[in-house]
């Protein structure tokens, strides 16, 4: 994957005009001091470890496949018998099924495996002085009307506030969330940090140039929409003191405070879920590679930077990062605290968001398959072969989610007398979709009556036609991935209301 010079970043740029120039020494020195820190936020990690930025070109084999692919597999259907039909609706069943096997095991894990109770976290307030210093990133972007709610979600942060440090990370071009800051009252120890104008303009590039200014030992990432519970810091610092030196983030649960205002937001409230309290937990049971949620991680920040921070390339940074952790030794953790935020509740928004985050899977799968052998070492056979199923097969099982439906309606309309090789296919197309379903809706079952919204049950009936959405996504991204790689699509948050959002506030305190 190559870098245009529309996309190749200028961090040490010049003032635009006379009157924007430095009129001191010393703003002289604040001006190329901040262009030290947006080149390390956008180049450090190419730089440090090129075989892991997205920002590096492919591999010669990678570009030739993906060229020849398509090709490849029309020239074959057309081409190919009927026995050659049957083996290439085997060969993309098997994606689909593997990713329903991992599902499996989600719904085993969740019925063998109760997680611990949610009760009051006891904490002896008596050893606050030895708690780590924590230092908590909020990325922000044209977030104005939901700033007064995420000051005060940040506020009821149950952590001592001498050891505590709240940055709210916004863009050089963006004083309207600045002045809805500023007039939310920030107190003492929250402070506004402005990234200068360059590319790409992305989250993980904010949150790079941001984490030069922490000082915390332990960092978190929340998004803008974000109500944490009271006590996650504390779980998350208790976590890491019993953890050991090799764990390196803890991902916190989240769910949806919005589940019930629309189709989509219902749909997702199910799907974050059956993610987050059934599949990322069996995912570490079963020590494979977790890919992790975009907000409520926590790291430790020498790890942190040690790893390469994140890939200000890649526009699903989190899912990236957790490979790597895993690649690299480092372990992730799930811990049963748990976040609020909001669901995309229309379809433009829900779209915009499904296709970053496909796009930003692609882009993961491909970086670290650019040496499968070395990827192979790092992970080992068992971890190697989660990260296809994981990474790869549920990327290709959304793209050839459609064809399976395609590929039933033509041997089932098709009339006459079926042949062998069609009655094959019909029971291959059949028993794929039913245990793709089956499985998606045990796991969403079994996680939906322990977070306490049953009656959403109801809006799982209509998986089948999300699921074709989802895939719809997938090819868009599929374009965007070629022609607009590091595009970030920016997902408007506060079309829920306050109203949604004042009655998810957490109510958990720590005894």
């Amino acid at each position: 994957m190559s870098v245009s010079r529309s996309e190749t970043p200028r961090s040490r740029r010049l003032p635009k005009s006379p009157s924007a120039a430095p009129q001191s020494p010393v703003a002289w020195e604040t001006f190329f001091l901040a262009a030290g820190k947006l080149d390390r936020a956008v180049n450090d990690l190419r730089r440090r470890a090129p075989q892991f930025s997205a920002a590096t070109r492919s591999p010669l084999w990678q570009r030739i496949l993906l060229l020849l692919a398509p090709s490849a597999v029309t020239a074959g259907l057309i081409g190919i018998d009927h026995a050659g039909d049957s083996l290439c609706t085997v060969a993309l069943a098997l994606p689909f099924l593997m990713v329903a096997g991992i599902r499996i095991a989600a719904v085993c894990h969740a019925f063998w495996h109760v997680p611990e109770g949610i009760e009051a976290f006891a904490c002896d307030r008596r050893f606050d002085d030895r708690l780590p210093s924590y230092s908590v990133l909020v990325p922000l972007y044209k977030e104005q009307l939901i700033v007064p709610g995420l000051v005060q979600a940040m506020a009821r942060l149950d952590y001592p506030g001498d050891r505590l440090e709240i940055l709210f990370v916004t863009e050089e071009d963006d004083q309207p969330t600045r002045n809805a800051l500023i007039q939310a009252g920030l107190r003492s120890n929250m402070r506004i940090v402005t990234v200068p104008t360059g590319q790409p303009r992305t989250k993980p590039r904010a949150l790079n140039y941001a984490l030069q200014d922490a000082r915390g030992m332990l960092v978190a990432v929340y998004d803008a929409e974000d109500i944490p519970e009271t006590d996650q810091l504390r779980r998350a610092a208790e976590a890491f003191i019993e953890g050991g030196p090799r764990l390196a983030c803890v991902q916190a649960q989240l769910g949806i405070y919005n589940g019930d205002q629309s189709f989509f937001s219902r749909q997702f409230a199910l799907e974050y879920s059956a993610l987050f309290r059934g599949l990322l937990p069996a995912l570490e049971y079963l020590n494979l590679p977790i890919p992790l949620g975009g907000t409520s991680n926590h790291f430790r920040r020498d790890l942190l930077l040690k790893c390469g921070g994140w890939d200000p390339y890649n526009v699903t940074e989190d899912a990236d990062l957790g490979i790597r952790l895993a690649r690299l030794g480092y372990e992730v953790s799930i811990i049963h605290s748990e976040t609020s935020e909001e669901a995309p509740a229309t379809w433009k928004t829900w779209r915009g968001q499904r296709t970053r985050w496909i796009k930003g899977w692609m882009q993961t799968y491909l970086v670290h398959m650019r040496r499968p052998v070395r990827l192979w070492r790092d992970l080992g056979g068992w971890r190697f072969a989660g990260f296809q199923v994981i990474i790869g097969g549920m990327v290709f099982s959304i793209l050839v989610h459609p064809w399976f439906y395609v590929l039933a309606l033509m041997h089932g309309l098709g009339g006459g007398q079926v042949t062998p090789s069609g009655a094959f296919l019909r029971w291959v197309c059949g028993v794929n979709l039913a245990t793709g379903y089956c499985a998606a809706w045990l796991l969403t079952f079994v996680t939906a009556m322990r977070s306490g919204s049953p009656l959403r049950l109801i809006s799982a009936i209509w998986l089948p036609l999300y699921w074709l959405a989802i895939s719809w996504a997938a090819y868009r991204a599929l374009v965007e991935f070629i022609f607009k790689p590091f595009h970030w699509e920016k997902t408007t948050h506060g079309l829920a209301g306050s109203h949604q959002r004042d009655a998810r506030k957490p109510n958990r305190k720590s005894a």
